[in-house]
C-alpha cells in the first residue's frame, strides 16, 4: 500500500464530503478511492468513515486520523521542500483561498498559464470572502486584502493597495461632494454586510489615528462584485480597494473623495501557515503571482 497516496486520498475524501468529488480531484475513479480507503481502514483495524446513500460521515477516530493525516502529508511536503529550492519543476497539489471578486478576477484567469508552465502540478481554488483558516481547512496558502495579524501565518507583500471611498460623476453632482468623514451619514454609501462589515463601517486615519465611520444606505450587499456594479451605476457611493477600480478611475467612469483620510497600507498578500521550510509549489505560485501584478499597466487594463 503506498502510505503517501492512501492518505492524500483519505483526507481529500473527507474534506470534499464524497468519493466521487475526491476522485475527480484526484484524476481516478470512485471505485479506486473507495478501495484506497478500504485498504487504509484494513491496515488500521477501524473505521473512520461511515457510508450510506445520504453521504460520507468521519467516525470519531476517523476525525483524529484526519487532523494526523493532515500533519503528515505537509511533513511530506515540508521534506520534499528541503532539497527543491532550487528546482524548476513541481509537482503535487497546490490548493489556494482567495476573496470571491479578487480571485475570479486577478487569480483565476492567470492559473492556466501557470499549470501549463507546472504540468505535473494539480490546482484547487476556493473563492470565498470569509476568513478561513488555512491549516484547519487543508489550505496550502491563500491571498488576502488587508493587514494579517495572526503570528502563526507569514505574510507577503504582493502589491500596495488602500481603501478608498468612490463613486459615480453623476452620484457627485446629484448629491455633493463629501468634504469630511461627517459628511458621509448624508450619502447613500452601498455598504458590505459579510461579518458584520456594515456595523464597524468604513476604516479611516484622522489625525494619526484610525476611526471608524458608521454609514448607511438603501442597499447592501454579501457580494463585492455587485456592490462595485451598483456603485458604478450612480446609486451610491463604496468603499472600494484600488485593486478594483483602477481602470474605472482611468477611463474617468469613476473618482475619489476623501482621500486624505485613506489608510496607507491595505495591501494584497500571500498568507501561509509558519513553516519549517516554505514547499516549492507555494514559491513558486507567489513569484508567479508577484511578477503579474507589478507589471506596468497591469491593474489599469483589468
Amino acid at each position: 500500500m503506498d502510505r503517501y497516496t492512501t492518505l492524500h486520498s483519505f483526507v481529500l475524501v473527507a474534506e470534499n464530503g464524497s468519493f466521487a468529488a475526491a476522485a475527480l480531484k484526484e484524476g481516478v475513479t470512485p471505485v479506486v478511492m473507495g478501495r484506497r480507503l478500504d485498504a487504509l481502514e484494513r491496515h488500521l483495524g477501524v473505521k473512520l468513515m461511515h457510508r450510506s446513500t445520504r453521504g460520507l460521515a468521519l467516525t470519531d477516530l476517523g476525525e483524529q486520523y484526519l487532523e494526523r493525516a493532515r500533519g503528515l502529508l505537509k511533513d511530506f511536503d515540508e521534506a520534499d521542500a528541503s532539497i527543491s529550492h532550487d528546482r524548476t519543476s513541481v509537482r503535487g497539489h497546490l490548493v489556494v483561498s482567495a476573496p470571491v471578486a479578487f480571485g475570479r478576477r486577478h487569480i483565476g484567469p492567470h492559473a492556466p498559464a501557470f499549470q501549463a508552465r507546472y504540468p505535473d502540478l494539480q490546482l484547487s481554488f476556493n473563492f470565498t470572502d470569509s476568513v478561513v483558516d488555512l491549516v484547519r481547512h487543508g489550505y496550502d496558502m491563500g491571498i488576502r486584502i488587508g493587514e494579517v495579524t495572526d503570528p502563526n501565518y507569514v505574510a507577503i507583500k504582493l502589491f500596495p493597495n488602500r481603501r478608498v471611498v468612490c463613486g459615480a460623476p453623476e452620484y457627485f453632482e446629484r448629491q455633493g461632494v463629501p468634504r469630511a468623514l461627517e459628511d458621509l451619514t448624508r450619502h447613500n454609501c452601498l455598504a458590505f454586510n459579510l461579518q458584520g462589515g456594515q456595523q464597524r463601517g468604513w476604516t479611516f486615519l484622522r489625525d494619526g489615528k484610525q476611526v471608524a465611520v458608521r454609514v448607511s444606505g438603501n442597499l447592501d450587499c454579501n457580494d463585492g462584485e455587485l456592490l462595485f456594479d451598483w456603485v458604478k451605476q450612480g446609486i451610491g457611493i463604496g468603499w472600494r480597494s484600488t485593486w478594483e477600480i483602477q481602470a474605472e478611475l482611468k477611463r474617468g467612469e469613476l473618482v475619489t473623495v476623501l482621500d486624505e483620510y485613506a489608510l496607507p497600507a491595505y495591501d494584497i498578500q500571500a498568507v501561509y501557515p509558519q513553516q519549517r521550510y516554505l514547499p516549492a509549489k507555494v514559491r513558486f505560485f507567489i513569484d508567479y503571482l508577484k511578477a503579474i501584478y507589478n507589471a506596468p499597466g497591469y491593474w489599469e487594463t483589468r
